[in-house]
């Protein structure tokens, strides 16, 4: 990616990142899973990995609340930890699932990696941020309606409280602001793109993780 004086960043950033965006929305677990070939335990399996994403992104935020570069980005309506918790409830049919659960490999790779870069990179936490929330805010819902569907969750209901955002009445709107705030991102051309190459890098751990789900839940031949 070339950083332009004219372009803004949020756009420079999709871009740079459109082929292994790409190349997550298309995985074969993924593929399998909303396409209802896959029963609700890989569906529960895969949120049991958000969870371990999202308690890195969110506790990673708690030391970056002033932070010049990753602050602004820190919306408390982002928050997913308390909502994933209610719906692994949920699919665990009580509360005992905590200490049982044991991330893939590829989850602890993409979660300490996270942690690592809030304790010392914000730059580098704000492009983590950005593919896990705006995705959130956006390919998210299309997850939603098709578990909805394929396991008769209740509508925005447990099982699927991750992909409601209760406190973000008009998501065009917030993504809008939350473009505006990477624009606004104090940072130089070279810091730019090295928050571009760690947003590729973000897909790739993604991917990694939907590599790993798609192998313990094969389809029947």
């Amino acid at each position: 990616m070339v950083a332009s004086a004219t372009t803004p960043f949020s756009v420079l950033i999709r871009e740079a990142s459109r082929q292994q965006h790409t190349e997550a929305e298309g995985s074969a677990f993924m593929d399998a899973l909303l396409g209802g070939r896959l029963g609700v335990e890989a569906y529960r399996r895969y949120t049991e990995q958000l969870w371990f994403v999202y308690r890195a992104l969110e506790d990673g935020a708690q030391g970056l609340a002033g932070d010049p570069v990753a602050g602004p980005f820190l919306w408390p309506e982002l928050a997913r930890t308390a909502a994933l918790e209610r719906d692994l409830t949920h699919l665990h049919g009580g509360e005992g699932w905590r200490g049982s659960l044991v991330p893939l490999p590829a989850t602890a790779a993409y979660a300490g990696r996270v942690a690592e870069l809030a304790g010392r990179w914000p730059g580098g936490y704000v492009a983590h941020h950005y593919t896990r929330y705006l995705g959130d805010l956006s390919g998210g819902q299309i997850i939603r309606g098709k578990a909805e569907k394929a396991w008769g969750f209740a509508r925005k209901g447990d099982g699927v409280r991750f992909y409601v955002f209760e406190g973000i009445g008009n998501p065009a709107a917030f993504k809008r602001e939350y473009r505006a705030a990477l624009d606004a991102l104090p940072a130089d051309d070279l810091e730019k793109q090295r928050i571009a190459e760690e947003c590729r890098r973000a897909f790739a751990l993604n991917t990694a993780v939907f590599r790993e789900l798609g192998e313990e839940f094969p389809l029947s031949a």
